[in-house]
């Protein structure tokens, strides 16, 4: 029988939990509350029985600890079989993924198992009711998937009303984390997988690891410029002013697809979600799919040389003109300030 709890896969890589499960964990939270029922943090590894506490501190109710040697390390098979085992064994209401390179590839390898839906990069999650036409019936409490579709052209709603669990995956950055509560109590209950020979198959000779040197998520001040700044050139006037203003340097997928700057620095839907405390958006349209990465965003500043870009229906402060103009008036002004 199915329960009404609400699960979220911890991942973890190297002794640290990500982000986005810490996110999840807190709308989990929010979610549990309207369901009356409890978090439950799935957590596979080797050794991290640490990091099973520090769940419990960000909202889990209860972790599923699979500690095992196999485990030390992501692979697809041994994570899709302690996953999908737990989630047939105890039915739960909701299973909730990170939209990272690894929950992409663990949840639908799960939602096949489970023969459920799954929806992918969602940006929010809400508890909702849905009345079917057809059945002439009315379903409670459905998890409400919100997405971004056909390109970021709307935002669509999906629900599933006959199947257990509801999976999605959710967009790093969308959702916001709770401070740690060390006093909070939990259960950690140990679990003891089993694999097969055919689950072991592949194996991890080694490893290597390249630290990001863009830390665009914990900027409090980001620059960021799009297919308008025309050159490589002028993307270094965003570069020397996010240098003055002591914050990161962003971008548009447009940009990055112009080759102006790398992915890594990209912001929006397929990008990093945002929310510092100003945001300059120089030569960016404002798209839906940049917009969702930015929107929340304490103060915006758009600078565009279309007075009717979307860009500045969400702008605090509008400027319309050339950023090869705009730009270094505003280093300028900076630079005779700080002085």
């Amino acid at each position: 029988m199915t329960n009404n709890d609400i699960w979220v896969f911890v991942e973890q890589e190297e002794g640290k939990i990500a982000d986005v499960s810490l996110e999840l964990l807190a709308k989990g939270q929010e979610l549990a509350r309207r369901l009356n029922s409890q978090v439950c943090g799935v957590l596979c590894g080797a050794n991290v029985t640490e990091l099973a506490e520090t769940a419990i501190h960000h909202g889990a109710d209860r972790v599923l600890l699979a500690d095992h040697p196999e485990l030390e390390n992501y692979r697809t098979l041994p994570y899709a079989r302690v996953a999908s085992d737990l989630a047939r064994e105890r039915r739960p209401y909701t299973f909730l993924f990170g939209a990272s390179p690894i929950g992409r590839d663990l949840a639908p390898r799960v939602a096949s198992a489970l023969q459920v839906g799954l929806t992918a990069d969602c940006t929010d999650l809400q508890i909702g009711d849905f009345e079917s036409k057809k059945e002439k019936k009315v379903y409670s409490d459905l998890l409400y998937q919100i997405r971004p579709a056909f390109g970021g052209n709307v935002i669509a709603t999906i629900v599933n009303p006959n199947t257990r669990p509801q999976m999605a995956t959710v967009r790093e950055g969308v959702m916001r984390r709770r401070d740690p509560d060390t006093s909070r109590k939990g259960v950690i209950e140990k679990i003891a997988p089993t694999f097969d020979a055919r689950e072991l198959v592949l194996q991890v000779l080694s490893r290597e690891t390249r630290e990001s040197t863009v830390n665009l998520k914990g900027a409090p001040i980001i620059v960021s410029g799009g297919a308008g700044v025309g050159s490589p050139e002028n993307f270094e006037l965003i570069r020397e002013l996010a240098h003055i203003l002591g914050g990161e340097v962003g971008a548009s997928r447009a940009a990055v697809d112009a080759g102006l700057i790398s992915r890594e620095h990209q912001v929006g839907q397929t990008g990093v979600t945002v929310r510092p405390r100003l945001y300059i958006a120089a030569g960016i349209s404002g798209a839906i799919q940049h917009r969702a990465g930015m929107s929340e965003s304490s103060k915006i500043i758009a600078i565009n040389t279309d007075p009717n870009a979307p860009i500045f229906q969400i702008a605090h402060y509008k400027i319309v003109g050339d950023i090869a103009e705009v730009i270094p008036l505003m280093i300028r002004a900076f630079r005779e300030k700080a002085k």
